[in-house]
């Protein structure tokens, strides 16, 4: 792999790898809908299904719905039953919620390049 240094060629046998828990977090968060799963419930707190439907319509509910799991399964949201009901809820764990740094960045970061008219 060759790289550019100041007009300078540098050869390296070095072979590029990210780091697995990189990969990791970038398969979870860069998935369609995930970001904006988070965000809601980030923003609203915890939400019935329903709601979570009404408040990003573009994703079918059969995405949601394996978006969900997906997102619980990683340990970031969990589904939480209420005995007395059948009241369903969808939160964030504390690993979800330690997102909100990383979500108010990217807030940034798209408010600095991005026109609303890109969105």
């Amino acid at each position: 792999m060759s790289e550019m240094l100041a007009d300078t060629v540098v050869e390296s046998n070095v072979d590029f790898e990210l780091c697995p828990k990189f990969e990791k977090t970038f398969s979870i968060l860069g998935k369609k809908w995930n970001g904006l799963i988070i965000d809601v419930l980030l923003e609203d707190g915890p939400q019935r299904f329903k709601n979570l439907a009404r408040r990003i319509p573009k994703c079918s509910d059969r995405v949601l719905v394996v978006r969900l799991k997906e997102l619980e399964a990683n340990g970031i949201v969990s589904r939480v039953t209420h005995c007395d009901s059948a009241l369903i809820e969808y939160r964030l764990t504390a690993k979800g919620q330690d997102l909100r740094q990383v979500m108010a960045t990217v807030h940034s970061w798209s408010d600095t390049w991005f026109s609303p008219a890109q969105s």
